[in-house]
């Protein structure tokens, strides 16, 4: 089922999420690779320690009903974020990212200010990334664990295993962001904390300092549109369980 376009984003509420790894010729990155090269040395001069590893983009993405299929092929991180930075010109590709959406028992939404050495410094997202070789399982892409994986390497959190798989899609931006919102037991503050100290163990956390999100007014300029989109939907009056949040 799909909503109205906040900030943009198309949002799709999905009970089953596939994804798989597929062939794909690029040509955009084939034919771009000298802008490709130029932008990564001018990123790399501003953060030094992103690293040009593969990462995995999405190519096809077939929603029927509350279905969604998706395919999508290995490229290097260089290429993608040159892709991302010229504002995603291809049309046909785009970043497809598994999400956690941590809902306290207080009714808060946790969110991190990524650190000044990542490549989205400052800006405040749900904890994130985007998918690699080791989500691949065979021919499937493991979204759930993907997700999972971002939320625990980022916060220490673990998603319960009682949790539900619902799925919410926001396409917009280039982007296909697939976001799970998952229910804790435990209150913002304490939550806060657990995740503070994760962060203290790390000597270069992913995460600069978390903000916790309790009405449409915590919305901010610092988030990107598919974060503000989800909040602007889980926040709006009369929203429930059959809406965006958990």
């Amino acid at each position: 089922m799909s909503d109205a376009r906040p900030y943009g984003f198309e949002v799709v509420r999905l009970a089953r999420l596939e994804a798989r790894l597929v062939a794909y010729d690029w040509a955009w990155a084939r034919d771009n690779a000298g802008r490709i090269d130029e932008n990564w040395r001018r990123r790399r001069a501003a953060q030094p320690a992103l690293f040009d590893g593969p990462v995995l983009l999405a190519c096809d993405c077939a929603i029927t009903g509350d279905t969604c299929i998706l395919s999508l092929f290995e490229t290097r991180y260089s290429r993608f974020l040159a892709y991302r930075d010229g504002g995603s010109p291809d049309g046909r590709v785009a970043n497809a990212f598994a999400v956690i959406v941590p809902w306290t028992a207080d009714g808060a939404v946790l969110l991190g200010r990524m650190g000044a050495h990542t490549a989205n410094a400052g800006q405040i997202y749900f904890p994130c990334g985007t998918p690699d070789r080791d989500d691949v399982r065979g021919e499937a892409v493991d979204f759930p664990g993907s997700a999972g994986r971002e939320l625990f390497e980022e916060t220490g959190l673990v998603v319960p295993d009682a949790a539900q798989e619902d799925w919410v899609c926001l396409r917009g931006e280039g982007q296909l962001a697939f976001l799970r919102p998952v229910h804790f037991s435990e209150e913002a503050a304490a939550l806060i904390t657990r995740m503070e100290m994760h962060a203290l163990r790390d000597d270069a956390p992913e995460l600069a300092g978390l903000v916790a999100v309790r009405s449409a007014a915590d919305i901010d300029g610092a988030m990107p549109g598919f974060v503000r989109a989800y909040l602007a939907g889980a926040f709006a009056p009369g929203a429930g369980a059959a809406d965006v949040s958990p």
